[in-house]
């Protein structure tokens, strides 16, 4: 388990995916009903930018470096601009991950499960937490707790599976999790993040993801090269089942903006669409 996520902490990949993340969770607070929110793979919560592991890398300063220092920025990101500015301070030092992304945004009797492996991270991830009664930390294995967690009470939320990818079998992983995901819980909403680097993987994922029939399922994509290189991080991508409309609609108004923004070379490039269903 040697990745560490704080060496990463606030790049291109992190914006794509908590501006995402967030736009979903508003979503589900348009309803006064509560909901419940499975993070398979927690890290520790929050960021130090100016910290040892995050200033070996720098990657922050390709990432919500450069959105910060955007004056204006699409509708759907105003919302996540400002959480980060907030938790930030004034020098936006601290960048949140997705549990603090989560709590942020949560009511009153909404849940939150949070799943770490790393020793480390588990208490760094507890301490960052505080004493949040609506607030689960676990020692576990992220993919056992969506056999073990799911269906929630609240049978409305959304399962953030986000692996380091650490594993050869990582897509082949997160596969089985959806569909024993889906067993348990059919309506909740899933969101996986995977990394682009060669040029089939990612690609196999979405083609195995389109055979579970009776699925909505959606992706999106941001490459910040324009060609697709093993060797290096060219980009990510999020797939959603059971997608929410407004994270739809979010894509087409914020994704131009943000390959323009981020992008790491000319002919950098998005793109979204069904892998099952369709509107």
């Amino acid at each position: 388990m040697n990745y560490r996520h704080a060496y990463h902490a606030g790049n291109f990949a992190d914006v794509f995916k908590h501006a995402f993340l967030l736009i979903a969770l508003e979503h589900l607070k348009q309803k006064e009903k509560p909901f419940f929110v499975l993070d398979t793979h927690a890290g520790t919560g929050l960021y130090d930018l100016q910290g040892a592991q995050a200033g070996k890398t720098g990657e922050w300063t390709e990432g919500i470096g450069r959105l910060l220092d955007v004056a204006a920025v699409p509708d759907p990101l105003v919302s996540y601009c400002n959480l980060v500015r907030r938790i930030g301070g004034d020098t936006d030092r601290f960048y949140p991950g997705s549990p603090y992304i989560v709590r942020e945004t949560m009511r009153q009797n909404d849940r939150l499960a949070l799943c770490e492996l790393h020793p480390d991270d588990v208490a760094l991830l507890s301490a960052n937490m505080g004493r949040d009664p609506r607030v689960r930390v676990q020692a576990c294995d992220g993919y056992a707790a969506i056999k073990a967690m799911l269906p929630p009470p609240e049978r409305r939320g959304l399962v953030l599976i986000d692996p380091p990818f650490e594993r050869r079998d990582e897509f082949q992983l997160m596969e089985r999790a959806v569909q024993d995901g889906l067993r348990r819980w059919a309506s909740g909403t899933y969101a996986l993040w995977y990394p682009v680097k060669d040029p089939d993987s990612h690609r196999a994922f979405r083609a195995a993801l389109s055979s579970l029939t009776g699925t909505r399922i959606w992706f999106v994509e941001l490459c910040v090269y324009p060609d697709l290189f093993p060797s290096r991080l060219n980009g990510c991508g999020l797939v959603f089942v059971n997608p929410p409309w407004s994270v739809i609609k979010a894509a087409d108004d914020m994704m131009p903006f943000l390959c323009d923004v981020l992008r790491q070379q000319e002919g950098a490039f998005w793109e979204s669409g069904w892998c099952a269903g369709g509107p």
